[in-house]
């Protein structure tokens, strides 16, 4: 009998244990108040959250263990790592993946050995800004965010916006300009296509990444007026403008301060001062102190570590990091949590409608790539070129075009178009001999290249030596020459100066060669530029006749290129980077990329982080670019060619003197034969008075819209105060002078077509 009684006992405590639990059940993320749900997490879930679930990089070191193992494999092969999941709490586990150019997801999976999962590789950023068409670039972000969706991620870590400071920045191909207005409206546009689609972007990488060399160590140096009118402004558009969900810190400090552990930048400047609402994440091993990262406002660690899970329940445990900060950053990553596809259950397809997208990259990649030459020896246009010619095609790259640059930019796509593939598709016919000759060189050197490793781009293949009497040879059995010149990079290493910025001596002797003999002949020769960021084209330009900087297109290469040669599509990019006539002549090349202080400590040392500490000195503060080279420019920012020409009528003001804002009309015609549209932009120069002004600065930018031959468009430019604003540091705000402005309406910023000035009366501060 008592133990009749002991046993009825224990049923009556289990059964109002359970009754407790129905009538208390754990809170639920969207169901209960986030406070709440907050304070149901342990404090070992509360740090689990604010780290991602870790990499599995095999024989890596303790410091970079994951504090669980699989899962990013688990959900999205590829992708580049997920977040803690709180079943209990109805909190799931978000997907980041790559990237600027497209999704990077890995194309085949061993547990679907049939099916296939490529995304679209669209042109890279630097081609998109060149279109100067934010419409064109929001559908591309459109686009992008279908394939995240429906393969199950939740935020694409993209766009990339920072600065092309100089020319050998191995990552420049990613980011848009060295303009920071330009920069900051593609990113704002790229943002708003994507999250259209009901995923996230990250915006990255915050702030002043702007080489690759020694990335993890180096300090930038750099004053608060170049930080707000270059390397913050773009970010602070894009923030205003779009909302992204995420901002990645960047890796290296700023003026001592690693950025992701900077609480100035991160909070007072990014959430404070710009009211951004999302959360701010690492990039991947990025920074060294997770609680410092904590307090600085950076919520999400990627893609943690079980050291910094330790050092954060360590930190709490014993009072050096008060939980209400883990809360409070808990806080701002589920806010987002709330709008994710995996939140909402969405149940992706793994089928995105990757025909339509390739189309889509097809448009933007013809619309973003610039014609910088187009006249022969006897002042005709080269191109476009007649279909019923024969081209000889010269050059590695016309037979393997760079589609897009390598590491976390890189996308898996199904296919590429090469140049000889999209030239043939237009109708035009090609020197068989040549295509063979090529075709069996590139293969040979090939199998001589070791295997492919991802992130560690490979060594260009060494540029074909086409002898003097070949070339006699396909010259005569054929009416045109193309070149095609080819560049790639990506992280972790810069560009170099011999051979990469300045063309090699086989290039340049191929080039003058091929020149030489057809020019002999009466016949034109075209170069095609399939690069990721400047090239020197001052030393060889005017022994070809045409120029077309193509970029690196994407997957749809080929096909792009050979709708501008065919004049099947009027050429309209712009140049959105100065293309000065050598390396010297950017004001950034004093002390590019650095210099090296002294060796890391052994137990500071890592797969992610060089052995070195660095520095660097931006000494041209906010003079990069068009800015500040006044000397003889190759091509200047904001050039491109078309196939017709456009007329600027007189520029117009609403007002001749600025009280809070202005309106400048301007009226462009089609003047020419052919439809085409034009990119007009809009500089101020500003007076000499408070502080020392560039002599213009890009304030505003339009494209027309399809214009027919004789066909006009009146665009409207809205001039506010913040267009006439300089940062003063000693004052801590922006400051508009008093005086006289002028406005310039060009199709360049060499090639100003009209302008008119207002003035403003008193000085005027705002505070940032």
């Amino acid at each position: 009998m008592k133990n009749f009684r002991a046993l009825a006992r224990n049923w009556l405590l289990v059964l109002l244990v359970f009754s407790t639990m129905s009538s208390n059940p754990a809170p639920q993320l969207g169901e209960n108040p986030m406070s709440e749900v907050i304070a149901a997490l342990t404090l070992e879930e509360k740090v689990s959250l604010l780290l991602g679930t870790g990499m599995d990089i095999p024989n890596a070191p303790a410091d970079m263990q994951g504090p669980v193992v699989g899962i990013t494999n688990d959900r999205v092969p590829g992708a580049a790592g997920t977040t803690f999941a709180v079943p209990r709490l109805g909190i799931p586990s978000m997907v980041l993946a790559d990237g600027p150019a497209g999704l990077r997801i890995t194309p085949n999976r061993e547990a679907q050995p049939d099916k296939t999962f490529y995304a679209t590789a669209f042109p890279v950023a630097t081609l998109l800004a060149s279109s100067w068409d934010t419409d064109l670039v929001e559908a591309v972000g459109k686009a992008m965010g279908d394939e995240v969706k429906e393969y199950g991620v939740d935020i694409l870590l993209a766009p990339a916006l920072n600065i092309h400071r100089y020319p050998l920045g191995g990552r420049n191909f990613e980011y848009y300009s060295e303009d920071p207005l330009v920069s900051g409206k593609m990113a704002a546009a790229m943002v708003r296509g994507v999250q259209s689609r009901g995923v996230g972007t990250s915006i990255k990488h915050f702030v002043a990444n702007n080489h690759e060399w020694n990335r993890n160590t180096i300090n930038i140096i750099a004053d608060e007026r170049a930080l707000r009118e270059i390397y913050l402004k773009g970010f602070e558009i894009a923030v205003k403008e779009s909302s992204p969900w995420t901002v990645m810190s960047s890796y290296n400090k700023l003026n001592g301060t690693y950025t992701s552990e900077k609480a100035e930048l991160l909070t007072g400047i990014l959430r404070n001062q710009w009211k951004f609402e999302g959360f701010v994440m690492t990039d991947w091993f990025g920074g060294r102190d997770a609680i410092a990262q904590m307090l600085a406002g950076n919520e999400l660690l990627m893609p943690g570590t079980g050291v910094q899970q330790k050092a954060l329940m360590r930190a709490v445990e014993t009072g050096a990091l008060d939980q209400s900060v883990l809360d409070r950053n808990i806080e701002n990553l589920l806010t987002i949590m709330l709008k994710t596809p995996v939140f909402k259950k969405h149940k992706f397809s793994n089928n995105p409608n990757l025909e339509g997208h390739a189309k889509i990259a097809r448009e933007v990649a013809s619309a973003g790539m610039v014609l910088l030459q187009n006249t022969t020896q006897n002042d005709t246009r080269a191109l476009p070129l007649k279909p019923a010619g024969t081209i000889g095609l010269f050059g590695n790259n016309s037979y393997q075009l760079v589609t897009g640059g390598t590491g976390s930019g890189d996308v898996n796509e199904a296919y590429s178009i090469s140049l000889l593939q999209g030239i043939q598709a237009a109708g035009f016919s090609t020197h068989s001999l040549l295509e063979h000759t090529y075709a069996r060189y590139i293969s040979v050197e090939k199998a001589k290249q070791p295997a492919w490793q991802p992130f560690i781009p490979q060594a260009p293949l060494a540029e074909r030596n086409v002898s003097y009497k070949e070339v006699v040879a396909i010259a005569s059995d054929t009416d045109v020459a193309i070149v095609t010149i080819g560049r790639n990079s990506g992280e972790f290493a810069d560009r170099k100066s011999e051979g990469d910025f300045y063309l090699s001596k086989i290039e340049k002797d191929l080039i003058a060669t091929i020149s030489g003999i057809y020019h002999e002949q009466g016949k034109k020769v075209v170069v095609i530029l399939n690069i990721g960021g400047v090239v020197e084209t001052a030393s060889w330009r005017n022994q070809v006749d045409a120029i077309l900087l193509a970029w690196q297109p994407g997957q749809e290469a080929g096909y792009a290129i050979a709708d501008i040669l065919s004049g099947d599509i009027n050429p309209s990019g712009k140049l959105a980077t100065t293309f000065a006539m050598k390396l010297e002549d950017y004001p950034a090349a004093e002390n590019f990329p650095g210099v090296v202080l002294e060796e890391m400590p052994p137990n500071e040392r890592s797969l992610f982080v060089q052995a070195k500490r660095a520095e660097v000195i931006y000494k041209d503060s906010f003079r990069v670019g068009y800015r500040a080279i006044n000397t003889q420019v190759a091509f200047p920012f904001g050039f491109g060619l078309s196939y017709t020409e456009f007329s600027y009528g007189e520029l117009a003001l609403s007002s001749t003197q600025f009280v809070d804002s202005i309106t400048a009309s301007v009226v462009i015609t089609n003047t020419g034969a052919v439809p085409g549209r034009e990119v007009v932009q809009l500089y101020i120069a500003a007076p000499q008075n408070t502080l020392v002004k560039p002599a213009i600065e890009l304030r505003a930018f339009k494209k027309t819209r399809r214009l027919e031959t004789g066909e006009s468009q009146t665009l409207n430019f809205d001039i506010g105060l913040s267009d006439l604003s300089s940062f003063d540091a000693d004052r801590g705000s922006w400051v508009v002078d008093a005086g006289q402005y002028t406005v310039k309406i060009g199709a360049s910023s060499s090639d100003i077509r009209s302008r008119e000035s207002f003035h403003k009366k008193k000085l005027s501060t705002f505070a940032p």
